[in-house]
């Protein structure tokens, strides 16, 4: 049986949320959602997804935070997906071990394009 490649999303915005689930779903990725980091956390326990999209704004723990307990733990490529639009929080993103930083607003195609190399590259 073919398994499919899951994508996490963190995100607090519900529509957000949903929107990347439909995304993901047509473009045939296991979406798997967390509204916060704390749920984010408690999820990668059990399940590893192929890549995660993190937003950095969230109540409790923020993104930063998330993006370095995951890099304690995890080598899976993650995709900084925000509003956060000035350039020292994309640094700062990037020396905490993000793969990739995408701003909000985004074009769709544009973050498959790049979740599909990030996904070629981990699987070599």
């Amino acid at each position: 049986m073919k398994r499919y490649q899951s994508i996490m999303v963190i995100d607090d915005d519900p529509e957000m949320l949903q929107l990347l689930r439909r995304t993901f779903e047509m473009e045939g990725y296991d979406a798997i959602l967390a509204a916060d980091g704390t749920s984010a956390m408690m999820l990668l326990r059990d399940c590893k997804p192929d890549l995660i999209i993190l937003d950095i704004m969230m109540p409790g723990p923020d993104g930063y935070m998330v993006l370095e307990r995951i890099r304690q733990s995890y080598d899976i490529p993650v995709i900084m997906l925000t509003a956060k639009r000035d350039v020292t929080s994309l640094q700062k993103a990037l020396a905490l071990g993000a793969d990739d930083y995408v701003k909000k607003p985004f074009r769709p195609l544009e973050l498959m394009a790049r979740i599909r190399t990030k996904l070629r590259r981990a699987n070599q």
